[in-house]
Order: C-alpha cells, then structure tokens, then sequence
C-alpha cells in the first residue's frame, strides 16, 4: 500500500533524541521509517509533530488535530512512557486517552501505527518500580488492534531491552535503536525493505565487573534522574520551549535536511 502523506506524533522517542544532537540535529526512527516510505514512493510527504516531554493528553489535544488538518493517511503514534514513569501516575486514565487519539485518527480513515515498549527492567533495575503500569499500558496498545491500529511488539523480543539499542540515558533509542525500529514498522505495513531483519540478536555484549556497574548506575542516576527529578519539582518539562522539528508536510525525497543528518 501505497502512504503519500506521513505524520508521526508523539514525544522526544519519535521527535528523535539519541540519534543525533542538538547541534547536527536529530533524526530517529520516524525520519527513518519516512525513507523507508520514499523508497517505496518518491512522493511521499512527512511532518513529524512530535515533542520531548508531551504526554498521552497533550498528543491527543494538541497533535491530533494539527495532524488530521493535514488529511494526512498514515500517522504513528508513540507517547505514554512520560506518563508512566511519573508519581502518582493513572495509568488508565492514559490508555483511555490513547484509545480516544486511536480512535479519532481512525474514524477521519487514516490508518495508524503503534508500539509496545520494551521490558524496561533489563535497562535498569529501578524501572520495576513502573513495570504493573508498563505492562497495563502494552496490553492496552495491544488492544488497538480493535480500531484497525497496526501494533509493533517489541516487549516480546529479548534485543529490544539490550542497552545497544538505547542512548545512555535509557529512555531514548540509539542509532542502531532508530534503524531497526524504523524497519520494524515498515514490516508491520508492509513494505520492502533493505534493512536485516530487525528482530535478528545482537552479538554478545562484554561482561561488566561489579565495580564497572556500579559507577555506570551511579553515573546515570547523576546525569539523568536527578535533573529529570529536578524538572518535576520545579512543575517544568524539558519540551516547554521546545516546538516540532517539522511542523508542516515536506518532501522526503530531495531533502538534504532530512537525508544527510
């Protein structure tokens, strides 16, 4: 099938951070997947809406209907961990609202893409202070196969929790991460692609000491939660000031912008 008009929303894992840098600029997965698309159709178009730090209901109130403006007919939708991983957090209450984001971009005939997140607890072990709202969540995604939403799976496949797949900070994809990820929603919709097969194990990872894990551990907790620990009680998000990398349809193929990053 054939996708002229690509939109992806969601937050900072689509927007693209750990592919990239905010001097160079970030690509991730949904650039990706668009060339992917382009490959397919040198006329697809693609705006990505996507912002770090937006949760469940910002998408829906926000990006949704900026995206179906666009009459767009195929939009992925990645957001809910930002919910997940923040106190006091209803999980329900978030599915709800990706259910209703499901449903609105169905109804409008667009079809729609998602996926399941990885199991967290082999990223780091403070991850199972989230993993009953994680697990509610996936199962939840799972279902939106009821709105005719196609599902990546990744919580199944041992490699999607490899710390190779994921930036330093262990809630952004890395390089390798955003390539296979790309590949596996061109799988899931059906498109030729050049890429190995993205659900192939990655090789061995070197055994660590005791002593090496434990000032891997001392030094994410420093970098990344306590700043992100810092955010919360200031009532801030590290997307306030932050507006969509592409805000508009644009042209994949012939954009050095997008292609030479």
């Amino acid at each position: 099938m054939s996708h002229r008009r690509f939109v992806a929303l969601g937050d900072s894992l689509t927007e693209g951070i750990g592919d990239g840098d905010e001097i160079r600029g970030y690509r991730g997965w949904a650039d990706r997947f668009a060339e992917h698309l382009a490959r397919a159709d040198p006329g697809v178009q693609y705006a990505n809406l996507a912002v770090r730090g937006r949760l469940a209901a910002e998408v829906r109130d926000g990006q949704v209907p900026a995206a179906l403006a666009m009459e767009p007919d195929l939009v992925t939708v990645v957001v809910g961990m930002n919910d997940v991983i923040r106190p006091g957090c209803r999980v329900q209450e978030v599915a709800d609202c990706l259910d209703d984001t499901f449903a609105r971009l169905t109804a409008a005939g667009v079809r729609v893409a998602t996926m399941t997140y990885p199991d967290v607890v082999r990223l780091t072990p403070l991850a199972r202070l989230v993993v009953p709202r994680l697990l509610y969540l996936n199962a939840r995604v799972r279902a939106a196969a009821r709105f005719g939403v196609t599902v990546v799976d990744l919580y199944p496949h041992a490699f999607a929790a490899d710390p190779r797949m994921w930036s330093p900070d262990r809630l952004h994809a890395s390089e390798e991460g955003c390539v296979r990820l790309a590949a596996a929603f061109a799988q899931a919709l059906g498109l030729e692609s050049e890429e190995p097969d993205w659900t192939r194990p990655l090789p061995p990872a070197l055994p660590r000491s005791l002593a090496t894990a434990i000032t891997a551990e001392t030094r994410w907790f420093a970098q990344c939660c306590v700043p992100w620990i810092y955010r919360r009680m200031r009532g801030r998000s590290s997307g306030d000031d932050c507006a969509p990398k592409r805000p508009v349809l644009t042209p994949v193929v012939g954009n050095d912008d997008l292609l030479s990053r």
